[in-house]
């Protein structure tokens, strides 16, 4: 199945203001033999109020009173077995580009690194963790060295009539930080398959709180998905 989802991403309560970030990533699995290749990009594009720590896609951001723009494009390669058994997996490189419009919407580096997928599906569950450890190679010589890991665990409890319950917190440590390495959100949401005309179409809402987080980040935040689907 190729995906397209739409992430809208809405951070509030960081002492220098909020922070939008619109995640386009589109997923395009190709089969070649017996693996699947999977490829993943999460194209940003970054409205910041002012100099906002802990953010996923930006690993080291510069200080600033805010911008508005592209940040720094990923791209991610899973290479998993196309007749899985109970546990699907997927291993793979991982490069951030440095595409950023502005010093604030990004590191200024040229990332890479491993990422790596597995999951089960019982139903009516799916449960799995997706990790990302990036570290940068070039780039600005004024900015700081990158290292960056992440790990997204997550749950997904199917209800009838299309609805499901759903928490991906998204965890980040930034071990060049000096104010606080780990942002660690707590919280959950729920979503709906449904179709408009033939177009099939997941759509979420989940809230986070927090507990762990630098001396500037975000409090809390709130993700709206709207996930285009086009099964094969």
């Amino acid at each position: 199945m190729y995906s397209v989802p739409l992430e809208n991403n809405f951070d509030f309560g960081a002492p220098n203001g909020g922070a939008y970030i619109l995640n386009i990533q589109p997923v395009i699995p190709i089969q070649v033999g017996g693996v699947n290749l999977i490829s993943r990009v999460i194209i940003p594009i970054v409205s910041l109020e002012g100099f906002i720590e802990g953010l996923p896609g930006i690993p080291e951001g510069a200080p600033g009173d805010g911008a508005t723009g592209f940040g720094d494009i990923n791209y991610s390669l899973f290479l998993s077995p196309a007749n899985p058994g109970k546990i699907i997996w997927g291993l793979g490189p991982s490069f951030g580009l440095r595409t950023a419009t502005d010093a604030q919407l990004g590191s200024g580096k040229w990332t890479m690194g491993p990422t790596g997928v597995v999951l089960s599906q019982p139903k009516p569950w799916s449960v799995g963790v997706l990790l990302r450890q990036i570290w940068s190679y070039a780039g600005d010589p004024d900015r700081s060295d990158v290292s960056q890991f992440l790990v997204q665990p997550f749950v997904n409890y199917n209800l009838p009539n299309g609805w499901y319950l759903v928490s991906d917190p998204t965890i980040t440590a930034n071990w060049k930080s000096e104010t606080g390495v780990w942002t660690v959100p707590v919280g959950a949401g729920f979503g709906k398959m449904f179709r408009i005309g033939g177009q099939p179409i997941n759509s979420r809402i989940l809230a986070f709180y927090n507990v762990e987080r630098p001396d500037a980040a975000p409090d809390w935040a709130l993700k709206f998905t709207i996930q285009l689907l086009f099964p094969k």
